[in-house]
């Protein structure tokens, strides 16, 4: 999770809260339907609201396959609000303390997801395809689930890195053959609380430490950039890559491979109903629809590990584990001063 979202609860604190109302909207008894024939109920429904409001971080291309697939089978239109994460959270928060209900679904990543949970303004998630998900993408308070993926794992190139000099672990990588040749994002303060943690803070502070001090890294921003320059030769190893972006310069021909030092860490990314939504028939619709196996190939084709698990993506068969959203919203500070230290002060 990038850091920016703190500048946006700085802006938010001086938002008067306005006292959320927390008791369920009548709307949950649409939205947490449990029935057989829910998609048929939703359906009818949908058709006489005639639109769902989705607010999304969700890249634009994707946007438009997704809404025009849902349009397409159910007559449903898609208005659809995307900008950054931060400024999806920072809207669905100062709208909800002004007493104003324009979102029916929130799609964006994790963190904020959790922060919109806290403020009270999503409420409990009902479908029939929860039960074909991977159970990290299920959140213990059932307000938000994960629906893509962001898998980090490592790449390299090809030409200049051997298979059998692969590191099985992170401690391989102080060995000094390392020096010069790895790259990592500037931001990816969750993938490195997560692995030091999986290891236990102070060996894996102390391996980090070791990597930093005998080999540096070579700092980029951005995973897409970061992924292009191992394909290039410029960076051989990238600790902190997406699959799908390793993927796709593997399927373009460049001499890219990834793998995972075990386990691999994922980062979900998620959908939620707002709390009172306008059209509730279509919020719940649309949210089945992502999670259904023919949304998640949509979410697939995109380049996203999905997380219903009836697609068989080979990133969902790794060991793995999931950045805890709510230990990157209580534990931000912390873990950005040791990123800023071991990581980015030892950039060469």
């Amino acid at each position: 999770m990038h850091s920016a979202w703190r500048n946006v609860f700085a802006a938010l604190a001086a938002i008067p809260a306005i006292g959320l109302a927390q008791a369920p909207d009548p709307s949950a008894q649409i939205v947490q339907a449990e029935r057989p024939d829910r998609e048929q109920f939703l359906a009818q429904g949908a058709s006489k609201e005639r639109e769902v409001v989705v607010y999304t971080s969700l890249i634009s291309e994707d946007l438009t396959a997704l809404s025009a697939a849902f349009e397409k089978k159910y007559g449903v239109k898609v208005k659809g609000w995307r900008a950054g994460s931060e400024k999806v959270l920072q809207r669905a928060i100062t709208e909800a303390r002004a007493g104003r209900h324009d979102a029916d679904v929130i799609e964006t990543n994790g963190p904020e997801l959790e922060s919109l949970y806290r403020e009270k303004i999503l409420q409990p998630l009902k479908s029939p395809h929860l039960k074909d998900l991977m159970p990290q993408a299920i959140r213990p308070h059932g307000q938000w689930v994960g629906t893509r993926i962001n898998m980090f794992v490592q790449s390299y190139n090809t030409d200049l890195v051997k298979k059998e000099e692969l590191p099985k672990t992170y401690a391989d990588l102080a060995n000094p053959r390392w020096k010069g040749r790895l790259g990592i994002e500037a931001e990816d303060e969750d993938w490195f609380a997560t692995v030091v943690k999986e290891q236990g803070e102070e060996a894996g502070l102390r391996t980090f430490r070791e990597i930093a001090k005998t080999n540096g890294f070579s700092v980029r921003k951005g995973h897409t950039l970061l992924a292009g320059l191992v394909a290039s030769g410029e960076i051989p190893f990238a600790l902190t890559t997406y699959s799908h972006g390793a993927e796709k310069m593997k399927q373009k021909g460049a001499p890219v491979e990834w793998f995972a030092i075990e386990p691999a860490i994922g980062r979900a990314n998620g959908v939620a109903v707002a709390r009172r939504p306008a059209h509730p028939h279509a919020a719940a619709l649309f949210v089945d629809f992502v999670l259904s196996p023919e949304g998640q190939a949509i979410l697939e084709r995109g380049g996203y590990v999905p997380a219903n698990l009836k697609l068989g993506s080979r990133a969902q068969k790794l060991p793995l584990k999931f950045v805890d959203p709510a230990t990157v919203l209580d534990e931000d500070a912390k873990w950005k001063k040791l990123y800023s230290e071991i990581v980015l002060g030892n950039a060469k």
